[in-house]
């Protein structure tokens, strides 16, 4: 191979001829060092990797070149400028984040869930590793110290078995049943490896709650309702290890992507975590692109002005927790269920 090209930074070839590796999403490749900002060469000569085919580091917002000329001739168009984004798409949802604080936490929400907070340094120790948190870069050479969640894909492949089986209903309709439900009759871990494949989600719920010694639920009301009310309980577990890492509290959540729009999640985020949660923009990916692109071309100031165009332009929904004696009895039997798991596969691989 003479050069590699993570998906980003191939497309910016193909439309510009230029190959370069755009700093978000080079620092999702652990070939890449968070502290020094540059390539991580030392691990590279360990491993055997040639340095060579690795482009140089470029920052997001930056205007990489023009459409190619070969590209001008089949599109009839002139010089247009092609910037380079964030091409990590959690980093550009990060940035259409429309917080006034300073101290939040993100949940990018969708299929999975990205949960972190936005640091102008990365935090790389033993604890960091022992929680098995993450950290990638964000536009304006910032840090996202992270860990990926199962997110809504349980749900989703619950929902596409249901279909199958001639219960076609939208996931609003499936809410409403959830809501009917009895609470905190049950709970999984969403990052169990059990729900990690496609096929008989609600089956794979059911088993899960059998092997923890827990009543399993049956009804589409019932799974969907320990679906979200474990998601919801996950969140607060991963939140409180972020503020364990960092020494100080985080006051309120933002949840963007397509799950901002499941307003059972958000509920029960808020109120399992006890913060107040502010939901939307749904295509926050979408708006932080947008945002880059127009910081690149000096029409937008700064990441705090696009955070405050987005917050004026876009609708957000906030929740504020309540009934938290409840949630806090449930978080207790959640990490019961977690820690009975953990004991039970750690007996298997024994």
């Amino acid at each position: 191979a003479a050069h590699m090209l993570m998906i980003p930074d191939l497309l910016n070839y193909f439309l510009t001829g230029i190959k370069s590796s755009e700093y978000t999403i080079a620092s999702t490749t652990q070939m890449y060092d968070p502290n020094e900002k540059c390539w991580a060469v030392p691990l590279l000569e360990k491993l055997g990797l040639p340095e060579r085919i690795l482009p140089d580091i470029i920052n997001p917002c930056t205007v990489l070149g023009h459409i190619s000329p070969t590209l001008q001739d089949e599109l009839n168009v002139g010089e247009i400028p092609v910037v380079a984004v964030a091409g990590h798409d959690t980093a550009s949802a990060v940035a259409a984040v429309p917080a006034k604080e300073d101290r939040f936490v993100y949940i990018s929400s969708g299929t999975w869930s990205l949960l972190g907070v936005e640091l102008p340094h990365p935090v790389i120790n033993d604890k960091t590793l022992l929680l098995n948190y993450t950290n990638e870069a964000g536009i304006n050479r910032t840090t996202r110290l992270l860990k990926n969640i199962m997110g809504l894909w349980i749900l989703q492949e619950c929902r596409r078995e249901w279909d199958m089986e001639g219960n076609n209903l939208t996931f609003e309709q499936i809410e409403e049943l959830a809501s009917q439900s009895k609470p905190f009759s049950s709970f999984i871990d969403p990052d169990d490896d059990l729900f990690y494949g496609p096929g008989n989600m609600p089956g794979k719920v059911r088993r899960f709650c059998l092997e923890t010694g827990q009543k399993a639920p049956e009804t589409i009301g019932e799974i969907c309702r320990c679906v979200m009310e474990s998601l919801a309980l996950k969140y607060r577990l991963t939140i409180e290890g972020l503020e364990d890492i960092l020494g100080y509290e985080l006051p309120v959540i933002h949840i963007v992507g397509g799950g901002s729009q499941n307003k059972m999640l958000c509920r029960f985020t808020a109120d399992a975590s006890g913060k107040p949660v502010v939901a939307g923009p749904s295509e926050a990916t979408a708006a932080g692109n947008l945002s880059a692109q127009l910081m690149a071309l000096e029409e937008i100031k700064d990441l705090a002005e696009v955070r405050d165009i987005i917050a004026k332009s876009c609708k957000t929904v906030q929740y504020t927790p309540y009934d938290k004696c409840r949630w806090d009895d449930a978080y207790g039997d959640f990490l019961s269920v977690i820690r009975r798991r953990k004991e039970s596969l750690e007996k298997e691989q024994a």
